[in-house]
């Protein structure tokens, strides 16, 4: 694990609550639309990478999802969302780790979700280790969405740089192993007033039979 991104991470989690963080939503609605668009079993695997202290997984354990895990390089964070959740936590495989080195499962998880990780890879070899972590751990047929600041977004976040995309370029990072089957475009509106937009895509693991959304392609 990079200590300097540890530290900097957990130094984030501990100073600031959760609604004094730029990415922070009450809920995320976007991922949210999209995750019940490909109707997953309830036992389906799911990894949030990055999940910090984010309600995700409280809202898929609240829509019946039995195999739900959180992957954050930040302990604060991690234990954040354990308190917050009490009981229910005891349900949801906490995982402290870098992604870039995380020993996940192989061709295991149905659904890889991040929001606002893989925009903070600025290095080409950071990425396609991210894209073969991804690779490995979801299984084919499997999905992935992908959320990071779009082409017209913020160029730092959290006092880091980060790269911006859109949807085919994003897309592009993860070929050939996954293949974009939609794509969006969200306006976030953070606790301070600004506006960042965030570009979505999802992303079938080839391998297997993709479920078409109502969203517009790729």
């Amino acid at each position: 694990m990079s200590d300097a991104r540890q530290a900097h991470w957990q130094s984030v989690y501990t100073i600031k609550s959760e609604a004094q963080t730029s990415w922070y939503r009450p809920h995320l609605d976007h991922s949210l639309r999209l995750i019940d668009s490909l109707h997953l079993a309830a036992a389906a695997p799911v990894l949030d990478v990055g999940g910090g202290r984010a309600t995700l997984v409280d809202d898929l354990l609240a829509r019946g999802h039995t195999d739900v895990g959180v992957l954050d390089l930040a302990a604060a964070a991690l234990d954040a969302a354990r308190q917050r959740m009490g009981a229910a936590g005891v349900q949801v495989r906490w995982l402290c780790a870098d992604i870039l080195e995380a020993d996940l499962p192989a061709a295991h998880y149905a659904l890889w979700h991040d929001r606002a990780v893989f925009h903070f890879l600025i290095d080409a070899a950071a990425r396609d280790a991210y894209v073969a972590r991804a690779a490995h751990a979801v299984r084919a047929g499997g999905h992935a969405i992908i959320a990071t600041f779009a082409a017209d977004g913020p160029e730092r976040c959290s006092g880091l740089p980060v790269m911006r995309y859109a949807a085919t370029a994003l897309a592009t990072c993860f070929a050939p192993h996954f293949e974009c089957i939609a794509d969006n475009r969200e306006e976030h509106h953070t606790a301070a007033g600004a506006t960042q937009p965030f570009t979505y895509v999802l992303l079938h693991r080839r391998g297997g039979t993709a479920i078409v959304t109502e969203s517009a392609s790729c």
